[in-house]
């Protein structure tokens, strides 16, 4: 799946579209890794790119170019398929939100292989936008908040606290980071 998420990047920086790796992937790296069964890519894609993105990809990927057009021009998600693999790798519109642009505007250059690095979201966005999926998902997705925990029990001491009391507040998390917290910090 790496190799996968390391191909797309690399076509994704050939085009010059801006991106970060996120989900499961970027949490498993930041904390305790899991399987799953996908890979999310947060993109600044324009209408105008789906081709050269396609082009940059190759023919080992399955891209519906109009679909991925009309995903960019309307602000939603589409997917590519890795066809050896049968993987599938999520295309998400940057949002225009507060929480989206600075979740964008503050990723990083991540080492995921000696000499090989991608783009990542940061370990506080991670908490803060998983915690959105659990609040999104009736409370009830145990995978997002084992996520959660296990990037605070991982990245807890880089974490920049300041920041994520700050977006919690602001996002009406304050209640589930408070209890994260407390979680992670259990033996």
């Amino acid at each position: 799946m790496l190799d996968v998420a390391l191909t797309v990047a690399r076509a994704l920086e050939r085009c010059d579209i801006g991106y970060f790796l996120g989900g499961s992937l970027a949490s498993s790296y930041q904390g305790e890794p899991r399987a799953t069964n996908d890979i999310d890519f947060v993109v600044a894609l324009g209408e105008s790119d789906a081709k050269r993105f396609a082009d940059a990809l190759g023919p080992e990927f399955d891209v519906d170019i109009q679909a991925l057009q009309d995903a960019a021009l309307q602000g939603r998600s589409w997917n590519v398929i890795h066809l050896p693999s049968v993987t599938k790798i999520d295309l998400i519109m940057r949002g225009r939100e507060p929480f989206d642009e600075s979740e964008f505007a503050r990723r990083k250059p991540a080492e995921v292989r000696p000499g090989e690095t991608l783009n990542m979201k940061t370990p506080e966005d991670t908490v803060l936008r998983k915690l959105l999926w659990y609040r999104a998902t009736g409370e009830v997705s145990d995978r997002h908040w084992r996520d959660v925990v296990g990037v605070l029990r991982h990245s807890g001491d880089i974490i920049d606290a300041d920041y994520l009391a700050l977006w919690a507040a602001t996002l009406d998390l304050e209640d589930w980071l408070e209890q994260v917290w407390r979680e992670s910090r259990l033996p």
